[in-house]
């Protein structure tokens, strides 16, 4: 792996398979993220992205067979997702999973319904000023941005150590792209780890302070975002850009 900086290890995953049924769809991933980082998760179409999110995260599917997956000195690979998620990881679907019926305050208070609580609601409600304005409105009904907005804040809801964003500007305007992007940028100065997966590969990169690259369930590259975008013939084999 190219790890060119001297900070200790925070999360890793060595050597990881998973499977839907019988499909090889993780196939020996391996890499290591820092404390405070942003680490861009890229690579095509069926590349293995989300489910390499899907089986940090601890879900079902892809169901993990062999490998590692460490958070903080601690093995997260024999955990169920709920355990998963009081050690720390919030995993943020490209669907955002808004509870229907609920408003945004109280989507917000299901996330702290049990320890370890995180930020409180006005701490969120602070980086979010827009849920603070809708915080009395069903949650299912804002626009896409806001419920991006939701679904981050109600990972910060938990005490996270590690932030998995899948697809966080998917069908999102251009406009609401940069504010999210905003908020991913003040996330990161405040020191909390991330792992995004975005087909807007170079806005992730510019995000990010590095990259893992996949193919076919495998890692390509491993080194820092800057390479990526230096490097026009990796990012058209591998990311079609």
């Amino acid at each position: 792996m190219n790890d060119k900086t001297n900070k200790p290890v925070y999360f890793s995953v060595h050597d990881i398979h998973a499977y839907y049924g019988e499909s090889y769809i993780v196939q020996g991933v391996s890499f290591n993220v820092h404390e405070g980082e942003i680490l861009a998760l890229l690579g095509r179409n069926g590349a293995g992205k989300t489910s390499t999110l899907r089986t940090i995260a601890r879900l079902a599917d892809p169901a993990l067979k062999t490998g590692e997956i460490w958070l903080d000195h601690q093995p997260i690979h024999d955990m169920k997702s709920f355990e998963a998620s009081q050690a720390g990881i919030g995993l943020v679907p490209e669907d955002r999973r808004i509870i229907q019926g609920l408003t945004v305050e109280e989507n917000l208070r299901l996330a702290q319904i049990a320890p370890p609580i995180g930020w409180s609601i006005e701490r969120i409600f602070e980086l979010f000023p827009r849920l603070k304005e809708r915080r009395k409105q069903e949650g299912t009904t804002l626009s896409g941005g806001e419920q991006q907005m939701l679904a981050i804040g109600r990972a910060l809801a938990r005490d996270l150590k590690l932030l998995l964003l899948d697809e966080p500007y998917e069908g999102l305007a251009p406009v609401i792209v940069q504010e999210i992007e905003r908020t991913l940028r003040e996330i990161k100065e405040l020191g909390i780890t991330t792992i995004i997966v975005e087909q807007n590969a170079v806005a992730a990169l510019k995000l990010a302070d590095r990259a893992v690259i996949l193919d076919t369930g495998t890692v390509v590259f491993d080194g820092t975002a800057q390479e990526v975008l230096d490097n026009a013939q990796l990012r058209e084999e591998y990311l079609a850009i």
